[in-house]
């Protein structure tokens, strides 16, 4: 375990040292659990920490559970000087940068967290076996670092939803707390996949964030589901659309006016992105 530059932050690399550091911070503690290649959406789930919290606990590790056979797992950017500097600007007492071994000291795991329906649907559709592999090590940081609060953004919602139904089907002992998505000044949403992007795919997949404005319109003017859904969709254009669709907040069919989740996957280049915009149906039915 070794102590960063500035003192108040803790590198730890292994379980025992987690548990060292674990052990001598103040609580209630937060986590924040990411894969590293650090951004400003992370910031904001570390101020948000902060902000309610007496001790902040980041862990940053690449998961290799939750990435398919043809995905970006040893692309994916590493950046662990950077993503310790972010943390320490944000007030993070403890970072847990394992390795794989020690995530996974029997190597892959026989017995994996089962999502349920819900995670073949959306991104489990097209990333079959993902959540299972999300899950798994959710659950077990949540094991390792003993949080009182877990903090998870809404630009991955389908996760967010999983991970909260998780926690209460298992009577966890944390509260899962939501944060709003962070998006750039074109309205793309931040993601670590976007420094993949080229100028030309960058300025392409700006149509997912106004694909979600424009069925967000429509709906505040009261068009229907199939109207909303329409309005977002004449917006996609020089993208591989995957899915656009629209859910109540817990992903189920949508039965009726109130809240509800307008969500977009595709693909930019070669880069997959996502996102979703919450929404509020005036109208069930008929025309606008």
């Amino acid at each position: 375990m070794t102590r960063t530059a500035d003192r108040s932050l803790t590198l730890a690399r292994t379980r025992a040292e987690l548990a060292a550091a674990r052990a001598s911070v103040p609580g209630p503690v937060a986590v924040v659990m990411t894969m590293g290649a650090l951004h400003e959406g992370h910031a904001a789930l570390l101020r948000a920490a902060r902000a309610r919290a007496a001790s902040v606990l980041a862990t940053i590790f690449v998961n290799p559970l939750q990435f398919g056979p043809r995905e970006d797992l040893d692309r994916y950017p590493r950046t662990l000087a950077a993503d310790l500097d972010l943390c320490r600007e944000h007030g993070v007492d403890v970072v847990f940068a394992p390795g794989r071994d020690e995530v996974y000291p029997g190597g892959e795991p026989a017995v994996r967290v089962d999502p349920g329906p819900l995670g073949e649907v959306l991104e489990g559709a097209s990333r079959p076996g993902h959540f299972a592999g999300v899950l798994t090590v959710v659950l077990k940081l949540l094991h390792l670092t003993r949080p009182d609060q877990a903090y998870f953004g809404e630009k991955d919602y389908q996760q967010l939803v999983l991970v909260r139904t998780m926690v209460r089907d298992l009577d966890l002992p944390v509260e899962v707390v939501p944060v709003p998505t962070v998006r750039e000044p074109d309205g793309l949403a931040l993601s670590s996949r976007n420094r993949y992007l080229s100028a030309s795919e960058r300025a392409a997949a700006r149509c997912l964030s106004a694909a979600l404005r424009a069925g967000a319109a429509a709906a505040d003017a009261g068009a229907n589901p199939e109207a909303v859904l329409a309005a977002a969709r004449a917006q996609v254009r020089d993208v591989g659309l995957d899915y656009l669709t629209l859910t109540d907040p817990d992903l189920a069919p949508v039965t009726g006016p109130g809240p509800a989740r307008l969500l977009i996957a595709a693909t930019a280049g070669g880069t997959r992105l996502i996102d979703n915009q919450e929404i509020l149906l005036r109208s069930a039915g008929g025309g606008a």
